[in-house]
């Protein structure tokens, strides 16, 4: 499980393909290897990939790798990233650790493209498209995992969803660097999904 409270950017160092997967290779700062083990979560773009091997680079700089199948890439832009991308990443949440944003499980529903950017002084509006069949889950004031960061959604929903982003937030994740028609990967929440459903079932019974 993740919070969607990206703890730093990496960069891919290096992408290696495997009959229908691929291996992925991040650079990192050290500090975000500590106590990782072979077999562990890792959340990248808001995708919960398997950490295959990780190590050191330099003194301050580290690696994790991760194999990862042709579903997730259908499914995830993982599967446009090139060498130098930079992306979103959150180790998997332990007990006792507080939960800044939201409950995620890391299993991408679907992406979105973003259709519009305003920045302004003191935040950042970004306005994306998104699937038909997901609109009915997306309510003002509800959250949203972009890229793996919990978010809040705007009071207006329509044709467009909006999220606003403070500068701490456009600092420490990879949506600084979105311009429009970019991919993002989008999980919506569960416990959404799930009053959504129910009362779909509840109208039809």
């Amino acid at each position: 499980m993740f919070t969607g409270i990206v703890q730093s950017q990496a960069e891919v160092i290096a992408i290696m393909s495997k009959n229908n997967a691929i291996r992925l290779k991040i650079a990192l700062e050290s500090a975000l290897i500590a106590n990782l083990e072979v077999g562990a979560s890792v959340a990248i773009n808001g995708v919960c990939l398997t950490a295959v091997e990780f190590g050191h680079l330099s003194k301050d700089s580290s690696f994790i790798s991760f194999d990862v199948i042709d579903e997730t890439l259908r499914v995830s832009n993982l599967a446009d990233i090139k060498l130098g991308t930079q992306v979103n990443v959150e180790r998997s949440l332990k007990i006792g650790d507080e939960i800044g944003g939201h409950m995620l499980s890391g299993h991408v529903h679907t992406q979105a493209v973003l259709a519009k950017r305003i920045d302004s002084q003191d935040n950042c509006s970004l306005s994306f498209t998104l699937a038909p069949e997901y609109k009915k889950y997306v309510f003002a004031k509800g959250f949203i995992s972009i890229n793996g960061i919990s978010l809040t959604l705007g009071a207006e929903v329509g044709e467009l969803f909006s999220v606003y982003l403070i500068p701490e937030t456009l600092a420490r994740t990879n949506l600084q660097n979105a311009v429009i028609g970019d991919k993002v990967n989008i999980e919506i929440d569960q416990q959404t999904i799930t009053i959504v459903e129910t009362i779909e079932r509840m109208k039809l019974s």
